[in-house]
This record gives C-alpha cells, structure tokens and sequence, in this order.
C-alpha cells in the first residue's frame, strides 16, 4: 500500500492528540507501519496543535509534507486555513465549523478572518459540520472530534467495525459508548 498521510489540526484541548492515537491504532491494527508526529504550539494555552499520521507498508519517517497530505481533520476553521496548503490536489479537507480566536484576535492585535469556508471550499474538496452542536444533541460536548473522525473515516481504507474496534480499546471505558454513538453520528453523514 502507497503510504497514506493523514494530518490533524486544531487548537489546544480539542481532542486532537486523542484522534491521532485512534487513528495510529487502526493503522496498527490493519498490520501497517505507522508514524506519528505530533507538535504543539502553546497548546495548553489554547494554540495551535498539529499532528501527523503516516501509514503504509513501510513509512520512513512521521512528517507529512507541504502538499502531501490526503486527509486534513481540522476541528477548527482557521486552523483548516492555516494547515490547507499541506493537502495534495485530489485530497480532502473535514472541518468542524467551530471558531476560537487565537490569542492576537482576543487582544484586539489581529481580526479573525472573515468567510474562511467559502475561501477554502474554493480551492479544495471540503466538507463541513457543526459537530460542537452534534455532540452536544448527544449529550456529550467532548466528543466533537469523533464526530469530525467519522466523517474522515469514510475516505480512509477501514471499515465501520475496524473504527469501532479501536475506539473501543483507545477511549477511557466510561466514554465507550458515547464516543461510539459519535462516530457512527459522523460516518452516515456523507
């Protein structure tokens, strides 16, 4: 298999890290060789949080390069704009329709872009979700980014029950059932 290069964006407490753990587990899973990377600027201070996933036969190394990228997971819509000029021509973007400002913008420093969907849906293959208020239909607020997985799951080369499976043995037991009812919300939505 021709490595796979996955990346995942967001802002600091977003569940990033976690998707990218469920993520590498399925590839594990499958019987791939995996690299994860993950880079963290200010991200407990609610800064931008980025994390490579590589899968294939044999991966060298775990960076995934401008314009490589076939699947971009951004749960934060500037983050999407930030990361964008990381995916390959014919990749996909799924972005949870969420804003957070970045500090400058909270300082009064920057302003936050306007339209960023419509720009980017311009140049790229996008789909979009509220998943913020999904979740929260659910039940559960923190769940958001299984949602946003779900939707990623159905471009990527495993089965609902694959996904099931490692979220299963990935999420803390008390959050199981919820992060499953998540994932499967986000996997019918396309």
């Amino acid at each position: 298999m021709e490595t796979k290069n996955i990346m995942i964006v967001g802002v600091g407490g977003q569940g990033t890290l976690l998707t990218s753990r469920i993520l590498g587990g399925l590839a594990v899973h499958a019987g791939y060789d995996v690299k994860l990377s993950e880079v963290h600027g200010m991200a407990q201070r609610g800064g931008s949080v980025v994390t490579f996933v590589r899968y294939g036969d044999k991966v060298a190394e775990p960076i995934v390069e401008e314009g490589c990228a076939d699947v971009i997971i951004a749960f934060e819509k500037l983050e999407a704009a930030r990361y964008a000029h990381y995916l390959k021509k014919n990749g996909v973007m799924i972005i949870n329709d969420q804003r957070i400002d970045p500090m400058p913008v909270v300082i009064g420093a920057a302003k936050y872009p306007e339209n960023i969907l419509e720009l980017l849906e311009k140049n790229f293959r996008i789909y979009t979700i509220d998943a913020l208020s999904e979740a929260k239909k659910l039940g559960n607020s923190k769940v958001f980014n299984v949602i946003v997985l779900g939707i990623a799951a159905q471009h990527m080369d495993y089965s609902e029950e694959d996904w099931l499976a490692v979220i299963e043995k990935t999420v803390p037991a008390k959050t199981v059932e919820i992060n499953k009812k998540a994932f499967q919300l986000g996997y019918s939505k396309i």
